[in-house]
């Protein structure tokens, strides 16, 4: 079976990258060949998010529009269309809809965020939230034979619009995120997060508890992706760096703790967990707040600490910091749990059988 997939981002995207890229060699193993056509290049994406560049990014989306033309006529080349997310980052449906009828496939919807609830962009307002057609992820999910989630609060939206849903959580290659088998109670501990400059605001939102922690703690606090230029918090020795997909698993192998502070929004409730599974699979404990998928992922007090007010923020990052045993045995809990329930093998058998199962509807568009 040949699957043409389109995605938003390219490779850079985790979105992409783990939505996608990452199950091209499985899915090939299980006779299905996944072709993914980004609607971004590497170089657009890169300055995307730059208001300074707002010229030049309005005519790379325009020549990005130009090239999604060609993937239309391409469709016809496949048996099913995998769209993840969106094709295009702005405007309606269309491309998708004449790559079904010019194609003659059915199309699986990928959906890792809540896309169908209305967000502004923090870099370009309103004018962002107009572009991109706010109704459009609904829209989508009429037109699939069935949508793959990244997690049950998804899902629940897609059954209740009538459509068959598939859970597959975001995962990683296990193989490629290890444990750091150097790592010892050597030190001072590094906190640690990794995220973009739209997620950026869920750690400031734990600010006032890590400085009041730091008057009697001393611990490192790492910051990735965050996308601001300085960060200074008193008292804490901060380290600020720009994500990089080279050093993606070494920036999560360096934490002694991980951090994943979240809101209790209807944004936040489609949010697929990834962080947890990323800091279980090298091993690491994490404090999270328990909000949607993040907490149904783990077992709280066996791989990770659960905390919801700053009070319980205090304590959980307390006890990991003064325990380095804690932390190890947590540690190792968390990389077992993701062993068994988030496996990259165990994944790409529920993706395969999702896309059987829709092609076997090329009748019913």
């Amino acid at each position: 079976m040949r699957v043409l997939g389109l995605a938003s981002y390219p490779v850079e995207a985790a979105a992409t990258r783990y939505r996608l890229e990452q199950f091209v060699a499985p899915l090939a193993e299980r006779d299905i060949e996944l072709t993914i056509k980004p609607f971004l290049d590497s170089s657009l994406f890169a300055s995307l998010y730059q208001r300074n560049r707002m010229v030049p990014n309005a005519a790379g989306l325009f020549r990005a529009a130009v090239g999604r033309l060609g993937d239309i006529v391409r469709a016809r080349e496949f048996d099913l269309l995998l769209v993840q997310r969106e094709a295009m980052l702005f405007g309606p449906p269309l491309v998708e809809r004449l790559s079904m009828l010019l194609g003659d496939c059915p199309m699986v919807l990928d959906l890792d965020d809540a896309t169908y609830v209305s967000y502004t962009s923090p870099t370009y307002g309103k004018l962002a939230s107009r572009l991109k057609w706010f109704g459009k992820t609904d829209k989508l999910i009429k037109y699939s034979a069935l949508v793959t989630c990244g997690n049950s609060s998804i899902a629940q939206h897609v059954t209740m619009m009538g459509k068959q849903a598939s859970i597959i959580p975001t995962v990683v290659d296990l193989d490629k995120f290890l444990p750091d088998p150097a790592k010892t109670d050597n030190g001072i501990p590094t906190v640690g997060w990794v995220g973009t400059h739209s997620t950026f605001p869920y750690l400031e939102s734990i600010f006032p508890v890590l400085r009041e922690l730091a008057k009697a703690r001393r611990f490192r606090l790492k910051i990735v992706g965050a996308s601001v230029e300085q960060i200074a918090l008193q008292g804490i020795e901060v380290e600020n760096l720009k994500w990089s997909l080279e050093r993606e698993i070494a920036d999560f192998q360096s934490f002694d703790i991980g951090l994943y502070p979240m809101v209790a929004d209807e944004w936040s409730s489609g949010k697929s967990g990834f962080k947890a599974i990323q800091y279980m699979a090298v091993g690491i404990p994490y404090v999270v707040t328990p909000v949607a998928a993040c907490a149904e992922i783990g077992i709280p007090g066996e791989t990770h600490l659960a905390a919801s007010t700053p009070e319980q923020w205090y304590s959980a990052l307390e006890n990991l910091l003064d325990d380095w045993d804690v932390r190890r045995l947590m540690g190792r809990a968390g990389r077992a749990h993701a062993l068994e329930f988030y496996n990259l093998p165990l994944q790409s058998d529920r993706l395969a059988t999702a896309l059987r199962t829709a092609s076997g509807r090329k009748g019913e568009m």
